[in-house]
């Protein structure tokens, strides 16, 4: 068989196949009904930026893995204001919210620690 005669990648062309997982339990199962969809693709955002915590070795006392993701990246990415950032995060917090992400501070100028949790635990519907 002769190979193909395939063009390289080149610069941004190569990041084309990146992808957002979105898990698609947040669209069928009725408890997660009342979450926007911007506010599921933030936690799909979300959920890609714990393997760059795994690779930091971003993990607690517990062992549980946290992630950082400051406002103004979050911004950047969705192409929206500090509101509307503020707004989805506090949409899937557990203060706030749904509770598949729970934000824990540690003081002035010290950046948030942000815990995205396991969805995937709860019984089926």
């Amino acid at each position: 068989m002769a190979a193909l005669p395939l063009p390289y990648y080149y610069g941004y062309e190569a990041e084309q196949f990146s992808f957002y997982r979105i898990p698609k339990r947040l669209f069928e199962d009725d408890r997660f009904r009342g979450v926007s969809t911007d506010a599921k693709l933030l936690y799909g955002m979300l959920l890609d930026r714990m393997a760059l915590s795994i690779k930091n070795g971003w993990l607690d006392e517990q062992g549980r893995v946290f992630i950082y993701y400051p406002a103004d990246e979050i911004m950047s990415v969705l192409h929206c204001r500090s509101e509307k950032a503020a707004k989805l995060m506090a949409e899937l917090d557990c203060k706030k919210g749904i509770g598949l992400i729970e934000r824990v501070n540690h003081g002035q100028g010290r950046p948030t620690m942000i815990y995205v949790k396991n969805f995937a635990a709860l019984p089926p519907p």
